[in-house]
Formats: C-alpha cells, structure tokens, sequence
C-alpha cells in the first residue's frame, strides 16, 4: 500500500482513525482506554490540538482534530509511539500496537476558499454524528426507551458533551459541535444534543446506525473513510489539491495514492483548458468532435500523457478518443514529429511542455 502523502496547514481538521496490529485489541480493560486518553491530553498539550469528538472502540479509535499548527503528523507520532511504549510494558508485550499507518481524512470547515467558494458546515457536523453514534453502530448500545449512547463510557458525548464545562479536559472543544447542532452549552441543551443523538440512532439502526446514510453530494463518509482522502466538497478538494503542490509529484507513492490520482486529473485537465486556448479549440463543442488525426488534439493528449500521471483510459475518455491503444499510438506520433511539420500554435505548445530536465 502507498503511504498517502500528509497534507498539512494551520487550521486543518482531521478524522483521524488506527486499528491495532492484525485487528487485535489496543484497549483490553478501562486502564487502557484511561491510559490513551491520558496521552492524547499531553498530545494536545504539545502540539496545540483541539480535539472536537473521540470514540475508543476495543480494537480502534476514531478522532476528529482540529491542529492550529501544522503538525498532525509530528503529533500522531508522539502519540501513538507514547501509547505504544505503555501497552507493551503494562502487557509484557513487544513491537507494533498498532496496524497499518493510521488514515487522516482531512475535513472541510464552514470557511472560505481564496475565491473557490464558502464550506458548509455539514461534513463537520456529519463526522462528529458518525463518531458519536459507532457504539450503536457496532451493537454495543441500542439505545431505545430506557437506554442512551451515554451509556457507553469511552466517547466524547458521554465524558464532555453530556457534562458540565468545569468538568471538561481542557483540550476538548465542545463548543463547536454544540453550535453546529445548534445546541446551547446548558444543562438542557446538552440534553437536547443527546436525545438528537440517540433519535438518529434508533431511527437508523437498520442502515448500521446512520453509517451508510452519511451522504452529502453523492459522498458517502463510509466510502471515504475506507479509500477517500478528503470529505469536503469538489471546492475543497480543488483547493487542497493546489496545497499538495510540487511535493506531490515528487513522491512516488503519492502518485499511486487516490490523493495523487486526483491531483492528476486536475492537472490533466488543466491542460486541456490550456491546449483548447492555445490551439483554437473549444473544449465543450469541438475537442471530442476533431478528425481522427488532428493534431491538436493529438498535442493536448501528448501533453497529458508526459505531464501528468493519469492513465491512457482517462486520457481517451475525456478527449474522445477511441482506446488506449489509440491514445499510445498517437501521443508517440505527435512525439517523433519534427517540429517544422507541425503549425506554428503547435511548435510552441510542443517546445512548451518538451521536459529538458
């Protein structure tokens, strides 16, 4: 598996999710689970972390962090490391805790894009439903008549949600998920924030708790928990993208990464709005109706294919072209072409995107 690049900024928000080694338990008793929280309070300390909802779920764990400071990295590394060196020394046990490299989907906020657009704020607001609501959805509360997801003791809505602010760690931030629900932080709107909570629980209980319904804009946050890299709209993705930067195409395994493949397109595409311009083209009425050998659309396809890292299928896709085998077949004839063949539009596109280095 890739290791997917980091993308970090001040103000980021994460859903931050590990399993243990081989799926096993990483919270065998309350000790353990006291003992994580522990550590994740010094994390904050450190690093400035504003956690804003937890779950600790026997073989896992689920975070929703908000990192004033770019360091999400630096600080999961001290955290899991710190938890690690406990859980072998109190279970005389040795080597990794945790599996595979733990995922953090980056989350849009309700804030503005530098002119890309304005985030909502519900794929906050969904995100920190789905972590309160997994003990329901693993069957370990059922909440119904007499019972309530504050049963289970080691989530957010129970140890801060559900009390009073004194009784709060000081790295929790409830405040925003209250307002986000548009729930005071009383003592009847911390019940309001609950009986929402264990309604959606009971109203869902067929669709896992909720977990499948998660959906905004044809996103699923299962789906993306499992293989995204963002829950965020396509403005947010754009806009993270252009973060990624040349520290994305300089890392293999991020070309691999469903992060890189979308970085990919979006360069690729890109470059068919540039070659259009350039080459006389319209992108929406002309670029899929051209003769078979035209050349301007036979220079954009080149362009993509040594500019960036999508596949011949896209590449035949979005010109309209007929394969992949087309797709080679003509990227390597616009190459071998001598440039006084070409017209002068395409001389200079070709000298443009010719890599020297």
């Amino acid at each position: 598996m890739p290791r997917s690049l980091r993308i970090q900024y001040p103000g980021a928000t994460y859903h931050v999710m590990a399993r243990g080694n081989r799926r096993e338990a990483i919270f065998r008793d309350e000790r353990d689970s006291q003992a994580f929280l522990d550590r994740l309070g010094t994390a904050c300390q450190r690093t400035g972390w504003e956690i804003r909802a937890f779950v600790l779920m026997g073989n896992h764990y689920h975070l929703v962090v908000h990192t004033p400071e770019a360091n999400l990295v630096d600080g999961m590394r001290w955290l899991q490391n710190a938890y690690t060196r406990y859980f072998n020394t109190r279970h005389r046990g040795w080597g990794r805790v945790f599996g595979d490299r733990y995922k953090a989907v980056l989350v849009e906020e309700a804030v503005s894009f530098g002119g890309r657009g304005t985030a909502r704020g519900d794929y906050l607001t969904t995100l920190i439903d789905y972590v309160h609501l997994n003990p329901a959805r693993a069957g370990l509360i059922r909440p119904g008549k007499k019972r309530s997801l504050l049963e289970y003791p080691w989530s957010s809505l129970a140890r801060v949600y559900a009390v009073a602010p004194s009784k709060r760690s000081e790295w929790m931030d409830v405040a925003t998920g209250l307002a986000l629900a548009q729930c005071r932080d009383t003592v009847a709107g911390r019940r309001q924030y609950v009986c929402r909570l264990d309604e959606r629980a009971k109203q869902d209980r067929a669709a896992a708790a909720g977990a499948d319904e998660s959906e905004i804009e044809g996103q699923t946050l299962n789906s993306t928990l499992r293989r995204g890299w963002y829950w965020g709209s396509e403005a947010f993705r754009e806009w993270l993208l252009e973060k990624a930067g040349d520290r994305a195409e300089s890392n293999p395994d991020f070309r691999i990464s469903s992060l890189g493949r979308d970085h990919a397109e979006m360069s690729a595409e890109d470059l068919v709005v540039q070659g259009c311009c350039e080459l006389g083209l319209d992108p929406e009425t002309e670029l899929r109706r051209v003769n078979y050998g035209d050349y301007r659309r036979m220079g954009i396809a080149w362009a993509i294919a040594k500019r960036t890292t999508v596949s011949q299928d896209w590449i035949a896709e979005r010109l309209g072209m007929k394969s992949r085998q087309n797709v080679s077949q003509q990227v390597r004839r616009f190459d071998q072409m001598p440039p006084r063949n070409l017209p002068k539009a395409l001389r200079q596109w070709k000298r443009k995107w010719t890599i020297t280095d």
